[in-house]
């Protein structure tokens, strides 16, 4: 009888999995284990619209294991000291887990091997089961060691194959180990989103379906009108690894234009991880120096983290944020570069005000999408700023998106409700504008 380990991270689920299924092919028994890092779920820095998030997807990861025999396996500390007490217990002779590209992935990889290296236990990190492709398969033909511009690299992104989805195995015989209580973080996380959606794999894959039914045919023209709620919602699932990109590209028909656009968000997705990869500091550092250096406003801050900077477009944007712990990528983006690009304040603090409510935040999403609307990213025109008027006429031009996250200013009619100061009496609650911006 052998064992082997599968470490369950950022990929949540039983289809489309290379880490289970290695894991399955190496041994006669495998024990699906989850750690439960208290320092991360419920340390000082822990996100608790994540944590609610991450309890409902182990709980349907657990359902789906058992529809195929399996059980799924918890326990809680250090993640390689669980681990090794794993292999202590059962003799596992490998553990299989996907690669990931995150400093915090890296260290925990590397003490694995250290850890598990002299218990007799390798370790086999799978690529492809976080993203699409693999971060080293594409490389530019200068040598550089990552792709610093999106455009040449969706180019290649496009050649490049990709495998078909994995299917799950039809049973998994799970070694004789005990394991803690699936977790629930209700407590833990009393300051959640108060109408935060969760859910795990099963959820995801009636969540895709109900998308591509309803919007994914109409993508590429709604997808940033704001007022149409129309984009997929399913970054948090691709966050967690309830559903794997791969099997989504295989989902969305690439034939049509609303399909190109969408394969072509998930190539973005790619191309930051492929970034981090190369530059795991610009998760904290400047990709690229930014000048001039950002200025210190703390009322302009809390105004803007509160929703009340007096710009309708913005505030709806950051309301959503606190009220359902997710927000559409335009609305991400208007807000950005008002913090970043008109209030000049360092992307450092927006994207921690990010990584504290997004329950689709990760390390290289959030802060590369970040330092790309900051000017020190990758993007080719720095200096851009989306000026919020015009943001607010192009994507949500009869008001409606602000009327649904602003009840102050629910009486002002179609696309007035972008400029209450003109109303005056009409939404006394409203603040008014913190700064002045062409067009006003």
């Amino acid at each position: 009888m052998t064992v082997s380990i599968l470490l369950f991270t950022r990929d949540l689920r039983v289809r489309d999995n290379p880490s289970l299924i290695a894991a399955h092919a190496a041994a006669t028994e495998v024990v699906p284990l989850f750690v439960v890092d208290e320092r991360i779920v419920c340390g000082p820095r822990s996100a608790p619209n994540r944590a609610r998030f991450l309890a409902a997807a182990l709980a349907e990861l657990d359902a789906e294991l058992r529809s195929i025999g399996g059980r799924l396996v918890v326990r809680s500390g250090d993640v390689p000291s669980a681990v090794e007490q794993v292999v202590v217990e059962t003799g596992a002779e490998s553990l299989h887990l996907a690669a990931d590209v995150s400093w915090y992935a890296r260290r925990r990889e590397a003490a694995l091997r250290r850890r598990l290296g002299g218990r007799g236990c390798t370790v086999h990190a799978h690529p492809a089961a976080v993203t699409a492709t693999d971060p080293a398969d594409l490389r530019p033909s200068s040598g550089r060691d990552h792709f610093a511009v999106f455009t040449p690299y969706y180019r290649r992104w496009l050649e490049l194959p990709m495998r078909r989805p994995l299917q799950a195995p039809r049973r998994v015989q799970v070694a004789d180990i005990a394991g803690d209580a699936l977790p629930d973080f209700a407590a833990a996380a009393p300051d959640s989103s108060p109408r935060l959606a969760v859910g795990g794999a099963i959820t995801a894959r009636k969540s895709l379906a109900r998308w591509l039914l309803r919007h994914g045919s109409r993508y590429v023209d709604e997808s940033d009108r704001l007022g149409a709620d129309a984009t997929s919602r399913l970054s948090p699932y691709l966050h967690f690894g309830c559903l794997s990109p791969i099997e989504v590209l295989h989902r969305v028909p690439l034939t049509t234009p609303s399909g190109q656009a969408f394969a072509r968000q998930l190539a973005w997705r790619d191309f930051h991880h492929q970034v981090l990869a190369a530059r795991p500091e610009a998760a904290w550092q400047d990709y690229r120096p930014r000048r001039p250096r950002p200025r210190e406003d703390e009322q302009a801050v809390a105004a803007w983290r509160a929703g009340r900077t007096g710009f309708p477009i913005v505030d709806a944007g950051l309301r959503q944020l606190l009220e359902e712990g997710w927000m559409p990528g335009r609305a991400r983006l208007i807000a950005a570069s008002f913090l970043t690009k008109s209030l000049g304040v360092d992307w450092r603090i927006g994207a921690a005000h990010f990584r504290r409510w997004l329950v689709d935040a990760d390390v290289a999403n959030n802060q590369m999408n970040w330092q790309w609307i900051a000017g020190t990213g990758t993007d080719t025109r720095p200096n851009r700023v989306l000026n919020p008027l015009r943001q607010a006429e192009r994507y949500d031009p009869d008001g409606d998106y602000v009327r649904r996250w602003l009840p102050e200013l629910a009486d002002i009619p179609a696309a007035a409700a972008h400029r209450p100061w003109r109303h005056l009496g009409a939404c006394p609650s409203y603040p008014p504008p913190i700064i002045e911006c062409k067009g006003m």
